[in-house]
């Protein structure tokens, strides 16, 4: 079997596992169900990390390079050794470089947007719970209900921080800088999207003006042309058809 079957046939499965984690995860952490229920969503919990898990190993087996696939697919390890990387799976069908290949022109910035504030929305959340997680029986801490680790995240992604809610933990605080990071990726793209609209509407009117212009100076242009064909055309008349011509049209009477 081949890399590309295998990818085939596993991705809306993972998909589908990736949906199920993010669902159990967030149950047990923001709900907290007794032993029984949170013992069923931990099962949930563990058996998709396998599923990424043996994922993971085939496709290193079925590269053509393993070396070189494990360097240049960091994201496929990251996805099985860090809980808050597997939400981010559910966008994998789409990613950037498909969405950019199937829409030409202005569609690709539309198409980039809703992919990146997708990235973000799922990144907030997904490291709302983990911090969340981390942060709520930790002593001194400040980030205790989703609202408040919801609060905390939209703020750190868009780089404002207050300085209200902030994680004490070692591991939230890792979670805070990968959430930096990915909030400066998120600002980036969208900066480069908008600035790319911006400059070809600029373009747009910019040649939009020229060609007025050019148009209009080919009338102007053909206005002159068409005097001197004129000019040039009663010079070749000579003198007399001249004075005929301007006799019949201004005739003078002889005088009595």
């Amino acid at each position: 079997m081949k890399q590309e079957t295998w990818k085939k046939y596993s991705e809306w499965p993972l998909v589908g596992a990736a949906f199920l984690f993010l669902a159990a995860y967030s149950i047990l952490i923001i709900a907290e169900p007794p032993a029984p229920y949170a013992d069923a969503l931990l099962i949930v919990i563990w058996t998709t990390w396998a599923a990424f898990g043996v994922d993971y190993v085939v496709k290193l087996l079925l590269a053509p390079r393993p070396g070189r696939w494990f360097i240049r697919h960091p994201f496929e390890l990251l996805v099985v050794v860090l809980p808050v990387m597997r939400p981010l799976r559910l966008l994998r069908p789409f990613s950037l470089r498909q969405v950019m290949d199937r829409a030409p022109g202005t569609a690709i910035r539309a198409r980039v947007m809703a992919y990146v504030i997708a990235s973000a929305v799922i990144l907030v959340y997904t490291v709302a719970l983990s911090v969340l997680s981390f942060e709520k029986g930790a002593e001194n801490a400040n980030i205790t209900t989703m609202g408040d680790s919801l609060w905390w995240a939209m703020v750190t992604i868009t780089t404002i921080g207050y300085g209200e809610f902030y994680p004490v933990t070692v591991l939230g605080r890792w979670a805070a800088a990968a959430l930096m990071i990915g909030g400066f990726v998120v600002l980036s793209m969208v900066t480069a999207t908008v600035s790319s609209w911006l400059v070809e509407s600029v373009a747009a009117a910019a040649d939009a003006r020229t060609r007025a212009s050019q148009s209009a100076s080919s009338e102007e242009l053909a206005r002159l042309t068409e005097q001197i064909e004129r000019l040039h055309h009663r010079l070749a008349l000579g003198p007399e058809e001249t004075g005929r011509s301007h006799t019949d049209i201004n005739p003078r009477k002889e005088p009595g």
